[in-house]
């Protein structure tokens, strides 16, 4: 068996659960004859431990991850109010609803770092050298504001029964760190985060 074919780098990081048909995915990932020998089937089972992984993570969907109880915000609630509550929860993100429950669109703290009169300072620690150069603060450009006025629109969204995998290519196709979950008429019901993932992920793994 021609070794270059495999991939080393494939980490096996405990028990799972593997079915035929992932020994099967393996075994045509694995070229040439196979004449197993101990370190061609620890090979082959880390092919196929990948192929359960990839298997049982598009199985999961975002209603068996989501959080269901969601802080959001209207489109007129002052940004205080909204800065206040994503402190006080400990969120970096908030969706807006409008109407019964209707995403509107979703509130980051990127969206307030890049309205604000910040010339420039892109994070925490660059308004905090603004604010400590020029005195003053920099938030106060966006006091009357409402969440209308600086939230992405249309928010990015998933309905309950996407797949965890697709979510997670979502994250990283469009950078960003959550995703309101809808019915089929856009009302909110949930939220999925990275951090959701990331547990989803763990708790495959460890069962």
């Amino acid at each position: 068996m021609d070794k270059n074919t495999l991939n080393r780098n494939i980490s096996c990081p405990g028990p799972l659960d593997i079915s035929d048909e992932d020994v099967l995915k393996a075994m045509r990932d694995v070229q040439g004859y196979l004449d197993i020998t101990p370190a061609d089937a620890k090979e082959l089972y880390r092919f196929a431990y990948r192929h359960a992984i990839e298997r049982l993570t598009h199985s999961v969907r975002a209603r068996d991850v989501m959080t269901k109880t969601v802080i959001s915000v209207k489109i007129d609630t002052s940004l205080e109010e909204v800065a206040e509550l994503m402190a006080h929860h400990g969120i970096s993100g908030v969706p807006v609803i409008e109407g019964e429950g209707m995403v509107a669109g979703i509130i980051s703290e990127k969206d307030f770092l890049h309205n604000m009169d910040n010339e420039g300072a892109s994070s925490f620690m660059g308004i905090l050298a603004h604010c400590l150069k020029r005195g003053g603060c920099i938030a106060l450009s966006i006091l009357k504001w409402k969440a209308e006025d600086i939230m992405t629109s249309p928010a990015v969204t998933v309905e309950e029964d996407t797949p965890v995998s697709e979510i997670a290519g979502i994250f990283t196709k469009k950078n960003i760190n959550r995703v309101p979950v809808v019915d089929r008429k856009g009302k909110l019901i949930g939220i999925v985060s990275r951090a959701d993932i990331v547990q989803s992920s763990s708790q495959i793994i460890e069962k």
